[in-house]
């Protein structure tokens, strides 16, 4: 079997910046086991299959140990080779997901996502995630993955986490996050129990940091940065019960796979 296969490092404009993510365009659905077997072979932090459907496309992402419900990176990785290495016509695309609908459009250079905001709760620090983090936040809040707020973004850009403690913990991932000197906020986001230490860029994590900033500093348009190695920005809008966020994404490499 042969598929085709698109590299996109996306929340950037730089290749070797941003977040890599597989994309593998597809007729109709193969195994699961084929589909997961590719992202761990492929060994990102995720990798998107898509196949066309009647008013758009179904989109999953894997990591290189599971499927997961949501995956901002990916989509926006998906929707950059729909737009420029297929013969879609249209400015807006619709995915059907285990997240129900989302939609990408194009803004001259930017790719908007439509996502839903998915607000934390404030919750009990987790012993674990102290352990894991190696510093107490001020707040922790949890949806999808649990949120440790610090004062300064020094003290997130210092953090060395201990990934075997937060491999232990209940929820997704964690997302760790404070008011920036050059943006509005700065995060980074540890999935180990996935698989991924550290993801470069995680769009799904500002589903929950958008509603959160957007609160704290009392505007509904924001502009984030994850600070990890590779860097990558984020423009972010909450709408209700929506939050769009912004970005470009470069192709990196485009191949077959056979298997």
């Amino acid at each position: 079997m042969e598929l085709n296969l698109y590299q996109i490092d996306a929340f950037t404009d730089r290749v070797f910046k941003g977040n890599p993510a597989a994309v593998c365009p597809l007729e109709r659905w193969l195994k699961d086991a084929d589909l997961q077997a590719v992202a761990e072979e492929n060994n990102l932090s995720e990798t998107a299959f898509y196949v066309p459907a009647e008013a758009g496309f179904h989109l999953r992402w894997f990591t290189p140990k599971s499927e997961v419900d949501l995956c901002g990176h990916a989509t926006l990785a998906t929707a950059f080779v729909i737009f420029n290495f297929s013969d879609y016509a249209d400015d807006t695309v619709k995915f059907e997901t285990r997240s129900g609908e989302l939609m990408v459009s194009k803004n001259n250079e930017l790719l908007v996502m439509d996502f839903p905001s998915q607000p934390g709760k404030p919750c009990a620090t987790p012993p674990l995630l102290v352990e894991g983090l190696g510093k107490t936040p001020i707040e922790v809040l949890s949806s999808e993955d649990y949120m440790a707020v610090f004062e300064h973004q020094e003290d997130v850009t210092a953090l060395k986490p201990n990934f075997d403690a937060l491999s232990k913990l209940d929820l997704r991932g964690v997302m760790v996050t404070a008011k920036g000197k050059d943006v509005d906020f700065v995060s980074r986001f540890f999935a180990p129990r996935y698989g991924i230490n550290e993801d470069p860029v995680t769009g799904s994590a500002h589903c929950a940091l958008t509603p959160y900033w957007a609160g704290k500093l009392n505007k509904t348009k924001l502009s984030a940065k994850q600070v990890s190695k590779r860097t990558g920005y984020i423009a972010c809008e909450l709408k209700g019960n929506r939050v769009f966020l912004s970005g470009k994404a470069v192709k990196y490499l485009e191949g077959k796979i056979n298997f």
